[in-house]
């Protein structure tokens, strides 16, 4: 199976993941601009009627961009949707963007039903769906996305416990479409890593966090560039769903990060008035195994130069030998 014509011409084979609360207009028109896919979940926009008005934005700027730099293209820009039953916008969600055509959906933590699917592809829009397991993928296909995301071992916010070596590898026994990698994606080598193994896109979160134009407190930033792999912790308490968070945001919070309890998974809550989600990643920070390669908050523009040199040098140190 072709990756998608909306994929295919891409500076760089990167997709931004959607932060939740990181993610906004200014990050994902900057990553569009740079050339790699921008995204945010749709529940960064609050209250609901604030999506169509984010959409006009990044189509507006994105187009301006694109009038004022012929043959340099904007990449396209992609919705996260969580669709979970607790979230009781998701309806509204998915009209909005199928009234603005978004190119690209994210799908997380439930497979899309039929109607969601039929009014994406109705336009020509693509739908990726994110996934930890084998099984989770499998269902996901059998849904109909047009493609996968596997979250694997080491990624930020919720992750699964697979190495990307066997999670690609079992994926592409069954799938021959797109996939995205995720998990501690945050250098230009890293993104060749991902191609080299079978994927067919990086999926580069955390990196995003430190930068100039997302939407993150100057404390949070600091906690990003401060900390290294040692200091994230792997738990399910803060949303039902299991995720990787930043130590010292635990301690903040008056927690002991080496004790924490289980969480119920029923207590998962995305819905419009916050829940679970929102408060975790509000006070308790996200961030993957791959914090310890981040030191400075630079624009988004010289994090990709930075991540098209690097692979553009690794593919050559290969080469040589």
């Amino acid at each position: 199976m072709a990756v998608p014509a909306v994929l295919r011409h891409l500076r760089l084979p990167v997709i931004g993941a959607p932060l939740f609360i990181a993610s906004g207009p200014d990050l994902v028109i900057a990553q569009c601009e740079a050339g790699i896919v921008g995204s945010f979940p749709a529940l960064n926009a609050r209250p609901a009627e604030e999506l169509a008005r984010w959409l006009t934005r990044i189509e507006s700027e994105l187009a301006d961009f694109a009038a004022a730099n012929p043959g340099k293209p904007a990449a396209p820009f992609a919705v996260n949707q969580i669709v979970h039953s607790s979230n009781d916008r998701l309806a509204h969600d998915i009209d909005v963007c199928v009234e603005h055509r978004v190119p690209i959906l994210i799908s997380s933590l439930r497979a899309p039903d039929r109607s969601m699917l039929d009014a994406v592809h109705g336009y020509g829009g693509v739908v990726l769906h994110d996934v930890i397991s084998i099984r989770h993928a499998k269902k996901a296909l059998d849904a109909g996305v047009d493609g996968l995301i596997l979250v694997a071992a080491g990624a930020g916010g919720h992750a699964g416990m697979l190495s990307p070596f066997a999670l690609v590898g079992e994926v592409r026994k069954f799938f021959d479409g797109p996939i995205a990698l995720s998990g501690s994606i945050a250098s230009g080598g890293a993104v060749l890593a991902a191609q080299a193994m079978g994927a067919d896109f990086a999926y580069v979160g955390t990196r995003w966090l430190a930068t100039q134009e997302a939407n993150t407190s100057p404390e949070y930033r600091e906690a990003i560039v401060g900390s290294d792999a040692a200091d994230v912790v792997y738990t399910n308490l803060f949303t039902g769903v299991h995720g990787n968070y930043l130590k010292k945001s635990i301690v903040a919070a008056g927690l002991d990060p080496d004790d924490l309890p289980r969480s119920d998974p029923t207590s998962m809550n995305f819905g419009s008035g916050g829940g679970s989600k929102a408060k975790a990643w509000r006070d308790i920070w996200g961030a993957g195994q791959g914090v310890g390669l981040m030191h400075d908050v630079p624009a988004v523009g010289e994090v990709v130069d930075r991540l098209e040199r690097e692979y553009l040098d690794a593919r050559a140190r290969l080469g040589a030998r």
